[in-house]
């Protein structure tokens, strides 16, 4: 099932996010990946992010190593660490991501791999044409 769209939600090929605050120190997303997707493989320069596992079945790829989570699991990606996470379930996957750091824009991307053609593109760059 696929998440519905809100006015402030931002979709992306694998499911999308909701900005829930923006602040000079600190940004927090509210992340959903809907079943069988993935994120590209990338890394930031700029920020480091926590993720906060709410519901579903994640695998994990942090500098090419892999972890299971699940809700109530957390993980620390540093600045520079080449990162994804994939939903391993079939229920939507919904995680808290805190990023902290210099920027927060979806500039601050480089992928590394990425299912859907976008490899070595900023995310600032849309599909959608955004």
């Amino acid at each position: 099932m696929e998440r519905k769209r809100g006015p402030e939600e931002e979709k992306r090929p694998w499911g999308g996010f909701l900005v829930l605050e923006d602040q000079p120190t600190h940004k927090v997303k509210r992340i959903w990946v809907n079943a069988g997707q993935r994120l590209s493989y990338q890394k930031h320069y700029r920020r480091s992010e926590h993720w906060i596992m709410v519901e579903g079945k994640a695998r994990v790829v942090l500098d090419g190593k892999e972890a299971l989570l699940e809700p109530g699991d957390s993980i620390d990606i540093p600045q520079g660490a080449a990162h994804r996470i994939e939903n391993i379930g079939k229920e939507l996957l919904s995680l808290i991501e805190v990023q902290r750091g210099e920027d927060f824009s979806e500039d601050d991307v480089v992928r590394l791999e990425d299912d859907y053609g976008r490899a070595g593109r900023s995310a600032g760059v849309s599909i959608y044409g955004k």
